[in-house]
């Protein structure tokens, strides 16, 4: 696939590695290879676990190109705002297998899958936004809102409250934590009790589902490039 995604299948089930630096930060060629693994993953027709490197899946999007000029900060939150709208939408299940930190666009990551697992530690998850001075895009306020408990919503997107994995389990952010050790088995066994679903059934309620979100995110992509641009 590509060295910043690795992609692996093993019986039905695609995990999907993001290497990119000490952060792992999200950049433009990091949304490709996201694409073009979960391009994969649908002709696989594979559960998709997504995974990033012991302590930390994500600390957001890549800071050089956000401050690069705003076309290129608009372009890259668009692309990742999209690839949010894609996950959401995927036609089969889609679990975080989270080792470590989630920050900003990482957590984005644990809002946009159907099941997420964080491992037990000092790890941060949440959305700094609003603490590194930038204003909270639309397609990420509604895609909090829908997610995340409402208290937890006000205290996370308005205030930037960072969680610890336990506590990022009661705002909406992790369904499961396990100790890190214990994390590759978590995603493994979650995976395939999802194996076992009707893949057709879980698509179409799904879509169903969160229809009403996936047409606030369309919406809030369009009017981030207007405000954002």
């Amino acid at each position: 696939m590509s060295e910043l995604i690795t992609y692996h299948l093993d019986d039905g089930i695609a995990t999907l590695t993001l290497s990119n630096g000490k952060v792992n930060a999200i950049s433009p060629d990091v949304i490709a290879a996201f694409n073009a693994a979960l391009d994969q993953a649908v002709t696989d027709r594979a559960v998709v676990i997504i995974t990033g490197q012991p302590g930390i899946l994500s600390g957001g999007y890549d800071l050089k190109v956000m401050t690069a000029g705003p076309k290129e900060a608009v372009a890259l939150v668009t692309a990742g705002s999209t690839l949010a709208r894609r996950l959401l939408s995927h036609p089969f299940p889609v679990i975080v297998a989270c080792p470590g930190h989630a920050v900003a666009k990482g957590a984005f990551l644990l809002l946009s899958a159907d099941y997420r697992i964080g491992v037990e530690g000092p790890f941060s998850i949440g959305l700094n936004e609003v603490q590194i001075g930038m204003t909270m895009h639309h397609a990420g306020i509604e895609l909090a809102r829908d997610r995340l408990r409402r208290s937890a919503f006000h205290r996370s997107v308005i205030c930037a409250e960072m969680f610890d994995p336990a506590s990022a389990v009661d705002a909406g952010f992790l369904d499961q934590v396990v100790p890190a050790e214990q994390l590759h088995e978590a995603a493994l066994s979650a995976a395939r009790r999802l194996k076992k679903i009707n893949m057709n059934a879980h698509k179409h309620t799904k879509l169903k589902v969160r229809k009403a979100l996936l047409e606030l995110l369309d919406d809030a992509i369009i009017r981030d490039q207007k405000h954002m641009g």
